[in-house]
Order: C-alpha cells, then sequence, then structure tokens
C-alpha cells in the first residue's frame, strides 16, 4: 500500500512539471501562428452567400431568395426519387 501512494505521488509530481514545462514553453512562443485566408475562403456558392449575408453586403431577404433559386435548380437538375413510390 505504501508502495502504490508513493508511485501515485511521484506520477502526480511528474504531471505537474509537465504542464508546467508545457505551458513555459507555451509562453515563449511571441509570434502568433500565421493562417492563410484561403483556409476559410467559402468553397461553394453557400458558401459566398452566407459569408456576403454576414458581412452585410446582402439583405436577408436577398439571401433566401438566392437560396430558394439554388434549390429549384438543384431540384430540375437532380430531382430527388423516393423508392418504391410511383406517380
Amino acid at each position: 500500500m505504501l508502495i502504490l501512494s508513493l508511485l501515485i505521488l511521484v506520477l502526480a509530481a511528474a504531471c505537474v512539471l509537465a504542464v508546467r514545462g508545457v505551458r513555459a514553453d507555451a509562453s515563449a512562443e511571441a509570434e502568433p501562428l500565421a493562417v492563410p485566408e484561403a483556409l476559410f475562403a467559402p468553397e461553394s456558392l453557400e458558401g459566398v452567400l452566407c459569408a456576403q449575408l454576414m458581412d452585410g453586403e446582402i439583405t436577408r431577404r436577398q439571401y433566401v431568395r438566392s437560396m430558394a433559386g439554388i434549390a429549384a435548380r438543384d431540384e430540375e437538375r437532380h430531382p430527388l426519387t423516393v423508392p418504391g413510390y410511383d406517380d
């Protein structure tokens, strides 16, 4: 029981020292990470519309109208068919 208690104390001390070392390494880095702007660029028409809405370039009504147009175009190009349902 004594050996187990000592082992737990040693492991706890090692964890505390490791965390302090990680924090010291993290605080030593003064230069922030450079993230390319292209990483956050929208990759679809819906993403472009959402970005425009968030930036205030278009109104909510324009966004809804554009999304409805996209949905209508998608329905025309790729109609949804439900298996087992015949007209």
